[in-house]
């Protein structure tokens, strides 16, 4: 029998709000605390685990703390390194509760970890940059976070007036998310500085980003840096190891929110419509459903427009307020052009108005969408054709602007992603 305790950082104070309990991780079932329902302003930590007395079943309890976990050869690698079985996420989340995405925290009851800040070399930054999901590992592993996603990441702490990297442990929170190139998918990381650059110039609401140039600006030289969303600094910030450490705001995917798991987080049948149902979450769930839902309808325009074929529900997220009273749309991120790489395929994440083809989806499919969303006709397909009439220019002031930072590579992918788009139906 187990017994891991759940807390969230509430106002920057960690707050108990239950425990997950089982045999193992096949009948793990999480409960809210008696403590915490009798609290007058409980909330709970996901739309999809509504504050009840009841123990949620074992597979609502996975969908939302298994979405906590990385996925794919990272957790693999991780499994291996720490031998534990891939399948059990709760020995996983034991190791590496202490730092998720968002504000949750996992922890056995006994331990009570030292949180420091490690300073990395130059010399760590480029290993990280050239070993990969290798190198990305032992950093998790020494630090006990948890980041999602397949691609090998890892979160560091960035001091930029002194331009020095850290390694946080313990309870210590990072202040950005750091991802290595992909060794099958050339330029990777310029490509997604340079979408996430273009969609800024369109109005899309990003994190701020950038790249890291630990060499000669190769691929094996280049990470991609982006600023935490969930992290932010204010009067209760404490310092750590002479670095103010950030507070942490709650936030959780569309995967974890409409309690779809990470196996079905692309979409099989169209009749499940996973876009509609991200619309109702706004809909029914956001502090500004107005603003929000026209913001989601934004991305993903600009998702088909930039080729990424990658846009799966878990790559949408929710953002609350620091006391988890407001909801909002939280900022873009995961967004590249996947088109440009003849092995992944040009099917989307979820049909835009009953077709998955890339390049079959157009103001005709998306005038469906608009319907299926509940979205007004006219005012949807008003923000479509603005996009694409302003998309091409946008992408090459992008390209421009990396390219006079020395990543000319940005100019080869611009060219890549215009061929493609060309040849598309637009219809």
């Amino acid at each position: 029998m187990f017994r891991l305790d759940v807390s969230i950082e509430i106002k920057g104070k960690q707050i108990r709000v239950g425990e997950i309990t089982g045999n193992d991780h096949n009948d793990a079932r999480f409960r809210y605390s008696e403590d915490y329902l009798n609290k007058r302003d409980s909330l709970p930590i996901s739309i999809s685990l509504p504050l009840r007395p009841d123990a949620y079943s074992p597979e609502n309890t996975r969908v939302f703390f298994e979405g906590l976990l990385p996925e794919g050869y990272t957790r693999k690698t991780l499994s291996e390194s720490m031998s534990i079985n891939e399948d059990d996420y709760i020995s996983l989340l034991s190791k590496l509760g202490k730092e998720c995405l968002g504000a949750v925290k996992i922890s056995e009851t006994d331990e009570v970890p030292v949180s420091s800040y490690e300073k990395l070399s130059l010399q760590d930054v480029k290993e990280l940059a050239g070993e990969g999901v290798t190198k990305s590992v032992k950093l998790i592993t020494r630090s006990r976070m948890s980041l999602t996603g397949a691609s090998g990441k890892v979160g560091l702490y960035y001091d930029a007036k002194k331009d020095a990297w850290y390694l946080p442990t313990g309870y210590a929170a990072s202040t950005h998310i750091v991802k290595q190139s992909h060794v099958r998918l050339e330029g990777i990381v310029t490509n997604e500085q340079l979408i996430m650059m273009t969609a800024k110039k369109l109005g899309i609401d990003i994190p701020e980003s950038f790249i890291i140039n630990a060499g000669d600006g190769k691929d094996a030289d280049v990470l991609f840096a982006t600023e935490r969303f969930d992290r932010f600094f204010c009067d209760s910030c404490v310092n750590v190891s002479g670095l103010l450490c950030p507070c942490r705001l709650h936030q959780e995917d569309f995967g974890q929110a409409l309690g779809i798991p990470s196996s079905l987080k692309y979409e099989n049948d169209a009749s499940d419509i996973y876009m509609k149902k991200m619309f109702e979450i706004l809909a029914n769930h956001s502090s500004d459903p107005i603003r929000d839902r026209a913001e989601l309808w934004k991305r993903i325009v600009f998702n088909v427009l930039a080729g990424n074929t990658d846009c799966h529900v878990k790559n949408f997220a929710l953002l609350y307020s620091n006391d988890l009273k407001n909801i909002k749309l939280a900022p873009a991120y995961d967004m590249l052009s996947t088109v440009i790489y003849k092995d992944i395929a040009g099917k989307m994440a979820f049909n835009i108005g009953g077709e998955y083809d890339i390049e079959k989806i157009g103001e005709t499919q998306f005038a469906i969408a608009a319907e299926e969303a509940r979205l007004g006709k006219e005012i949807a397909l008003d923000i479509y054709r603005e996009i694409s009439e302003k998309f091409v220019d946008a992408l090459d002031e992008a390209a421009a602007g990396l390219c006079s930072l020395g990543f000319n590579k940005a100019i080869e992918i611009r060219d890549d992603i215009l061929r493609i788009h060309r040849k598309w139906s637009r219809k």
